[in-house]
């Protein structure tokens, strides 16, 4: 999995506007970050950005299997699988929006 075909899975889910209106940042460690900024429309998904207003650190190997419904969001966030910096109720409105 490549962070190119992650930029261009969110692209596909979040659409032109998400309605989100925040900065999510995703941060896959070494392997590097996606940022999606739903501040302007259309929304953009890229690996630069502005400064985030909640960043989930996660494993590739864990983002796609809660992308594919796998992993439970919930349960990657109790089990320290995903941790949430920032702003926790924008990562509850951004798993709304990607399911």
């Amino acid at each position: 999995m490549t962070i190119q075909t992650i930029i261009d899975g969110l692209q596909e889910k979040i659409g032109e506007d998400c309605g989100l209106g925040s900065v999510v940042k995703f941060d896959f460690g070494d392997k590097g970050s996606v940022i999606v900024d739903a501040t302007q429309v259309p929304n953009t998904v890229s690996t630069e950005g502005p400064d985030p207003d909640c960043t989930m650190v996660i494993s590739i190997e864990d983002f796609m299997a809660m992308a594919d419904g796998s992993l439970d969001g919930v349960a990657a966030f109790m089990t320290g699988r995903l941790k949430i910096k920032g702003e926790m109720g924008i990562a509850m409105k951004l798993s709304a929006i990607l399911t």
